[in-house]
């Protein structure tokens, strides 16, 4: 498999959304074969957004038992790769990982910052977040058939 890491860490500044649907993502294609994370700059605990909860149960995806976890709770030294979703993420990753690991950024926003929009508009964006999530995670390390989980 090309790239596999065996050790991934998706962040993001709260770890309530974009990384803990992508770390679900991973885990469910790759099994046990990568230990997968998730971290958030900002993250103190908080519980996964409800709508991204939805649209990852669409698929049979369970992220509601997730806590919200800082970076500091990560040994960056034991980890491979890095993916990260928002600058402040991304500047953090290679304060603490860039001498010891990968680091990525892949810029992705947030589906539900828009605390204006309707119910149906956040689901539409979480579930447009999820395919791309898939399709990234399916080009980064295309040994693995993302369109299971379509």
């Amino acid at each position: 498999m090309r790239d596999l890491p065996a050790r991934i860490v998706f962040a993001c500044d709260r770890n309530t959304v974009r990384s803990p649907m992508a770390a679900a993502i991973m885990r469910h294609l790759f099994g046990h074969r990568v230990a997968v994370d998730s971290v958030g700059v900002l993250a103190h605990g908080e519980v996964p957004d409800g709508f991204a909860v939805a649209v990852m149960a669409e698929l049979g995806l369970d992220i509601a038992g997730h806590e919200a976890k800082p970076f500091d709770t990560v040994d960056f030294a034991a980890v491979d790769h890095v993916v990260t979703f928002t600058p402040c993420a991304h500047h953090r990753a290679l304060q603490v990982a860039s001498d010891v690991c990968v680091v990525e950024y892949w810029p992705l926003p947030d589906p539900v910052s828009d605390e204006d929009a309707s119910r149906d508009d956040r689901l539409a964006a979480c579930r447009a977040l999820r395919e791309t999530l898939l399709e990234h995670i399916g080009a980064r390390f295309p040994a693995v058939d993302a369109q299971r989980l379509a």
